[in-house]
């Protein structure tokens, strides 16, 4: 494939990328601080793409760098995760591919949320606690999830997620694209 071949394709697959996380040009030149002008410029193919935009826009996507030109497959199926904190709370993503369904290693600290703000958004949440305690309270609902114990929900549901202690808390979640954009990525 020529090099020209290869930068026509990055911006069709930027564009792939954020419509399948349902985000606006706005929110990605929030998160990437590249502008917006810019970035309808590359995905629509008007700007060659470079370096200094790719690698912000790779982070945003959380894809490789190589999967933005299309370079090919190295068959390590590994995924290397890395860290991301929001409020406090550590996320680890397990999974690569953006869009659907996407899945998280929570590590929280220990909250002392007397009386938790419960939120609604649309989609569904599915936690497994690994170590530690996990308070869900959903609706009139207020549950206390040991280790090995799951959860599924409607995000319809006003719902709070914390971690009463003694201990940090593991769990994996996964989430929609709606769940992850309020939890890993606000």
């Amino acid at each position: 494939m020529a090099d020209d071949d290869i930068l026509r394709g990055v911006g069709p697959r930027l564009r792939q990328l954020r419509l399948e996380r349902e985000a606006t040009l706005n929110d990605l030149a929030a998160e990437t601080g590249i502008s917006v002008s810019t970035l309808s410029r590359l995905e629509s193919g008007q700007r060659k793409p470079t370096l200094e935009l790719l690698l912000p826009l790779a982070r945003a996507h959380r894809v490789a760098l190589d999967e933005l030109v299309d370079a090919p497959e190295t068959g390590d199926p590994r995924i290397r995760p890395r860290p991301v904190t929001r409020h406090g709370r550590t996320f680890l993503s397990l999974t690569r591919r953006p869009g659907g369904l996407q899945s998280f290693k929570m590590i929280m600290p220990v909250e002392s949320a007397s009386q938790p703000t419960l939120q609604t958004h649309e989609g569904y949440e599915w936690l497994y606690v690994l170590s530690g305690r996990v308070r869900l309270v959903l609706g009139t609902r207020d549950l206390l999830l040991e280790p090995g114990e799951v959860a599924e929900f409607d995000t319809r549901t006003p719902h709070w997620i914390g971690n009463p202690g003694p201990t940090p808390a593991e769990v994996l979640a996964i989430f929609g694209p709606q769940g992850e954009r309020m939890h890993v990525r606000s």
